[in-house]
């Protein structure tokens, strides 16, 4: 179940690393920012402490900038500064995890305006800082009644939380950007932080689709359609999207470049090829797992209490098997899928994959900013080189 969930601690971390590898860039805003990015690093590795993050200002009026809102303080922004630090206010999304974490980051990836300078910030601070609120969504694991009937909900459940800053006094020490446009952006594609955290965001993701895909195969196996070649065809659908995403991941790691400060990053050609089709791989991985099941998802229990009821379960081991394979290894596979496609949790991840790097426009950027087009335009311009304008008419032999 590696990688399974989206926030595990290794993500931020690798930001954080990313930073810490790159000082001299948070020190262009002077106030010995690099320093706090170094020490603030250090302790978290020593310690071993789960850092979450927020770089996502609400959903308000995204045609507007940040400044341009009829109430300054919706996205977190600086309300006071003060001689040991500031003071903060505002709001930022989306908490994934944060509710259990130690630390939070707190800064902005979305592109800023010139303007809004009160919003350039990045900084971290403890969970438990005065004046933090964490307005979460329900809980999935709470709804389960069983881990047999949600195996993933009732376990992998990540709460999702919008984060208030009501006043929250940040010391200069925790501060790595403050008031900078330019180094808030610098800060994630100047250093590796970008392609470091995606390249971790792609072994999720690759061991995530195998997971699926793997769960697709039981399915078939079990329904007996396996050897049916149109269903051979979906399975091999499956399999193309999952090596791609893999391939492209190796690919990324095994033509990676060492920078200036000796780190290896992702060659980002092979890493953003697949964020920019995340949205529909993921979907397509959904659709495909969905007409595999059929309706065997939905044919299913209630719970696991009708399994072991003495008025109901002679019923169920009947009626809900297949051939070789028992009534109980069919419905908790069948209900592990349900978890995957139809449950609140499925819904969810659904959704998070389709914008885990933004929207659709956002992450194919990526792709366009990073593909490399020297290469095949080269490839192109060699071969009109290769032949001219004919002075007089030819003759086709």
């Amino acid at each position: 179940m590696n990688h399974k969930i989206c926030r595990s601690p290794d993500h931020v971390a690798s930001f954080l690393a990313s930073f810490a590898s790159s000082p001299e860039v948070f020190e262009r805003g002077g106030k010995g920012f690099g320093e706090n990015v170094l020490n603030f690093y250090k302790h978290v590795r020593d310690h071993d402490l789960y850092v979450t993050y927020v770089i996502i200002p609400p959903q308000i009026d995204r045609s507007k900038a940040a400044h341009e809102l009829e109430d300054k303080y919706l996205p977190v922004g600086v309300y006071e500064e003060k001689e040991d630090g500031i003071v903060v206010r505002g709001s930022q999304m989306l908490g994934t995890a944060s509710a259990v974490s130690d630390y939070l980051f707190v800064s902005c990836l979305t592109p800023l305006r010139p303007g809004d300078e009160d919003y350039a910030l990045s900084f971290v601070l403890p969970i438990n800082a005065k004046g933090l609120k964490f307005y979460a969504r329900p809980s999935y694991a709470e709804k389960s009644p069983s881990t047999f009937d949600y195996p993933l909900s009732s376990r992998f459940d990540e709460s999702d939380s919008l984060v208030v800053f009501d006043d929250v006094f940040i010391p200069w020490s925790h501060i790595f950007v403050y008031k900078n446009i330019d180094i808030v952006r610098a800060q994630f594609h100047e250093t590796p932080a970008h392609v470091l955290g995606n390249n971790q965001a792609q072994i999720r993701f690759s061991n995530k689709l195998k997971f699926l895909i793997g769960a697709a195969r039981k399915v078939t196996a079990m329904n007996g359609i396996d050897k049916i070649p149109s269903v051979q065809e979906k399975l091999g659908e499956l399999a193309s999207i999952a090596a791609s995403v893999e391939g492209n991941l190796l690919a990324s790691e095994y033509n990676c470049t060492i920078d200036k400060n000796g780190v290896a990053r992702p060659d980002p050609r092979f890493l953003y090829g697949v964020v920019g089709q995340q949205d529909i791989i993921y979907a397509s991985t959904i659709r495909i797992l969905r007409e595999l099941c059929g309706g065997g998802v939905l044919q299913l229990p209630s719970s696991y209490k009708e399994m072991i009821n003495p008025d109901t379960k002679d019923d169920i081991y009947q009626y809900i098997r297949s051939t070789g394979v028992g009534a109980e290894e069919r419905i908790k596979l069948f209900k592990l899928v349900w978890d995957i496609i139809g449950s609140e949790f499925g819904g969810r991840h659904q959704q998070y994959e389709l914008f885990y790097n933004g929207a659709p426009f956002v992450t194919k950027g990526y792709a366009f900013r990073n593909y490399g087009y020297e290469e095949p335009v080269k490839m192109v311009e060699t071969f009109l080189e290769s032949y001219s304008l004919p002075t007089q008419v030819e003759e086709l032999v």
